[in-house]
């Protein structure tokens, strides 16, 4: 389950990386390298947090090598034609991919840290699965040289933070891969509806 998980976050972080840079003009190279980074970026974000070293995403290549494919297919010029050709579904598959990978990754990060430490932890698992959802979207953002969504857009981060809030406190009620899902899940619905709705935190005026 884990790592079904872990392939559907890749692939919709991949997507989304790949889309930006499109969007940025980049080349071939740079389009593979801003979707790989994307997707595997919030995994060495948690890797590096919890002491594995080296990441797991260096040791075993095949995230990066799926996300460096969904890439190229993505820059096939037909693709690129379908997905650029009305602004709406531009919009509409960034944000569906978006919402995918930061619902994924963050229970994926909370739970590998409840599974590497003995004591029942809720603030490490929170900002481990947190910084684990949005590492992808920062370095993608970053690169792109833009300001990173989790300071300035929506609900971005927040929707993270209640999404592994709920899977932790399912951790004991529940069997893992439920949690996983209901936890995915409502960071997946909350980050949908706070774009559509345009939900977000005060800002300094």
């Amino acid at each position: 389950m884990l790592f079904v998980l872990e392939v559907i976050g890749t692939v919709a972080f991949a997507i989304s990386g790949a889309l930006v840079a499109i969007e940025k003009k980049m080349d071939l190279f740079g389009v593979a390298m801003l979707g790989m980074t994307t997707a595997v970026g919030g995994g060495i974000f948690r890797d590096l947090l919890l002491g594995i070293t080296p990441p797991s995403a260096l040791k075993n290549p095949v995230y990066a090598i799926i996300s460096i494919l969904v890439s190229f297919v993505i820059f096939i010029p037909s693709i690129r034609k379908l997905l650029f050709s009305n602004q709406k579904i531009y919009d509409f598959i960034m944000l569906i991919m978006d919402s995918i990978g930061l619902g994924v990754f963050t229970v994926v990060g909370a739970a590998a840290a409840n599974s590497l430490t003995k004591d029942y932890n809720v603030f490490l698992a929170a900002f481990v699965g947190v910084a684990t959802g949005v590492g992808g979207g920062i370095v993608r953002d970053l690169f792109a040289g833009e300001t990173p969504k989790i300071l300035i857009k929506h609900f971005y981060a927040c929707a993270s933070l209640i999404g592994a809030i709920v899977y932790i406190v399912l951790w004991n009620y529940t069997k893992n891969d439920q949690g996983m899902v209901i936890g995915a899940s409502i960071t997946m619905i909350l980050r949908i509806f706070a774009a559509h709705y345009r939900w977000g935190l005060p800002k300094a005026k």
